[in-house]
């Protein structure tokens, strides 16, 4: 079947891909009013969740959050398929705290492909692009079996550029398991003069639920009031499903440690980087040798399906070997083999070469979103996906690009360390890489970023309404806290002490009976920033402070044509990295690696005592 007419060849954007990243950009396009057309190898792969059947996670919740206050869609289509919803590190700050979903991952491929199906001014062909079609510097369109034109180009092509799949001595090319690779994009985007590099990622294998024997395994439900991860889904309804835990043991380990003669990872088959933080089951026992168990999370892929994710065993060694060390561990004795696990090479474009708005620097109107720019992760692509969407429809209007800051989101800060670091191995998103964490909690995304969704066009009014009350509320509470008094103590410095709940105020105050009557009213999610708020008051303020401090070294623009082997007081390896990556704000260059503070001390007084190239 065909979404729509192949008839017409020529639009307005063209997104390469529907992965996460190709779903979250082609939609933004279409909002935004641009004609749209989404190119992908097969319909049936349509936002599909080759690995964990997963959305959100430490950081990656806040990620999908904020995806949803932008206008995007992962976080409804996690509501719509969701079998277990968990709030991660509740026992730890607010700050650190993230939502994450298993997902029924039929469920979430139909969503995605209907939301695509119904949305005007989107087209979506089965296609294979083979080349980037530009004249000069500038992108006009791609090329396939038939030739598109486009004002501007993203390439979302997640593992799929020159993918090699490794189990055991076996290598088989394809972009995930029984699935084409692209083979001719990589050569096209080298011709035009872009860098790449090659990275690895894995999976791990699935089992058949009805072969394993949960009742030795610890079970791990989800929370027992779910919270949506869509600020517009008002509650989840469906039933929840269980996960399993269980662990290797030194059985296992001794299993796979006396064939790694037999495993690509180190028989030096697979040559490229994989995920330091994901590593595989086989890596885990090199690297922590001391280690005698590794936890394994037993999740299941979907409602009535059979297939169970091993999270915790991802590998790429022989099929033979997997059955003997899965067959070692508890629960797993008689399990039966839907799939093997396997690794995948493929290649990226090195981010240096990208903007913060996704554009690249060479290619004027390319864009690059998702795993292609050295990231791994649906969350990751996704945040990526929206931004470069966004950013392409302001790119052919000719409006400046939108660029979140670190200050603003995770998502800015994902794309602020993909442009500054030039990460050499697939990135993930941490809480510990965002300074400011306590300001861009999961709770508060569609504060901070719902704004920027109305001016972009990307949210209706009935929703924009609903959060101007939501924060006048939360002022109005604030206010009501500053102003009350029992026994002599201001509500907000009662509220302040660790045990107290606004929940144990509330009923005492007349004021706050007030605020329950309204339309929107006192709604848990509105009490728990209150909450954090005031709780937190004195460290919330210090980082306002600390982002002051920053947007000075962020506004200091620096030009982006010159050529800073000019500035002779500047370090060898300072110019050399400036000249690579080309920042657009001493902030970015600060952020650079063998760009130190010296060199930026060598730049403020460079630029500031007026050379031609004076700010």
């Amino acid at each position: 079947m065909q979404f729509k007419s192949q008839n017409r060849l020529s639009f307005d954007i063209i997104v390469v891909g529907a992965g996460h990243a190709g779903i979250e950009a082609a939609l933004a396009c279409a909002r935004m009013g641009c004609s749209t057309l989404l190119l992908t190898i097969s319909f049936d792969t349509i936002a599909q969740m080759s690995c964990n059947p997963a959305i959100g996670g430490l950081a990656k919740g806040q990620l999908v959050r904020e995806i949803d206050a932008l206008g995007g869609e992962m976080a409804k289509a996690t509501d719509f398929s969701g079998i277990q919803f968990r709030i991660l590190n509740t026992g730890k700050g607010p700050a650190v705290q993230s939502p994450r979903a298993q997902c029924d991952k039929k469920e979430y491929h139909l969503y995605m492909r209907k939301v695509l199906e119904n949305q005007p001014g989107l087209t979506v062909i089965e296609e294979m692009v083979n080349e980037v079609l530009t004249e000069g510097n500038r992108v006009i369109g791609v090329k396939g079996n038939k030739t598109y034109l486009g004002k501007a180009i993203i390439l979302t092509t997640g593992t799929f550029m020159r993918g090699l799949i490794h189990i055991g001595e076996d290598k088989i090319v394809g972009g995930r398991i029984n699935e084409p690779s692209a083979e001719n994009i990589s050569d096209s985007l080298k011709s035009l003069g872009l860098e790449l590099g090659r990275l690895k990622t894995g999976t791990p294998p699935r089992l058949d639920t009805d072969s394993i024997d949960y009742s030795i395994l610890r079970k791990q439900a989800g929370d027992e009031i779910p919270k949506p991860f869509s600020f517009s889904t008002a509650k989840i309804l469906q039933r929840q499903i269980p996960c399993y835990i269980t662990h290797t043991n030194k059985k296992t380990h001794e299993i796979i440690r006396t064939n790694l003669n037999r495993a690509p990872l180190y028989t030096g088959q697979i040559k490229a980087i994989g995920p330091r933080y994901c590593p595989s089951i086989e890596d885990k026992i090199v690297r922590f040798a001391e280690r005698e168990q590794h936890q394994i999370f037993l999740e299941p892929e979907g409602r009535g399906v059979p297939e169970v994710y091993c999270n915790g065993i991802s590998t790429s060694i022989p099929r033979d070997i997997q059955k003997e060390f899965v067959h070692s561990i508890k629960g797993l004795e008689k399990a039966k083999f839907i799939r093997y696990g396997y690794a995948i090479e493929y290649d990226v474009v090195l981010p240096y070469q990208i903007g913060p708005s996704l554009e690249t620097k060479k290619i004027e109107g390319l864009f690059l979103a998702g795993q292609i720019n050295g990231t791994s992760g649906y969350e990751e692509a996704a945040a990526q996906g929206i931004m470069a969407g966004i950013n392409a429809v302001r790119k052919i209007r000719k409006e400046t690009p939108f660029v979140l800051a670190r200050s603003d989101a995770y998502i800015g800060v994902l794309i602020d360390d993909l442009v500054t670091l030039g990460p050499t191995e697939p990135y993930r998103m941490f809480t510990s890489r965002a300074e400011y964490r306590l300001l861009l909690r999961s709770d508060n995304a569609d504060r901070r970023l719902m704004p920027h969704c109305w001016k972009l066009g990307l949210l209706n009014k009935t929703h924009k309404d609903k959060l101007d009350r939501k924060e006048k509320i939360i002022q109005e509470a604030k206010a009501i806290l500053g102003k009350s008094f029992y026994n002599g103590k201001s509500l907000k410095k009662i509220l302040q002490q660790p045990q107290v709940r606004l929940d144990d105020l509330v009923k005492n105050s007349p004021a706050f009976q007030r605020l329950l009557l309204d339309p929107v009213g006192l709604d848990n999610s509105i009490k728990e920033q209150i909450e954090i708020e005031v709780k937190y008051e004195g460290y919330i303020k210090r980082q306002l402070e600390e982002i002051e401090r920053a947007k000075r070294m962020e506004n200091y623009r620096l030009p982006p044509n010159i050529d800073y082997e000019i500035i002779t007081h500047l370090s060898k390896e300072a110019r050399t990295q400036l000249n690579k990556f080309k920042p657009i704000s001493l902030g970015q260059a600060s952020r650079i690696a063998g760009v130190s503070l010296s060199d930026i001390s060598v730049l403020m007084i460079y630029f500031g005592k007026g050379s031609q190239a004076r700010l």
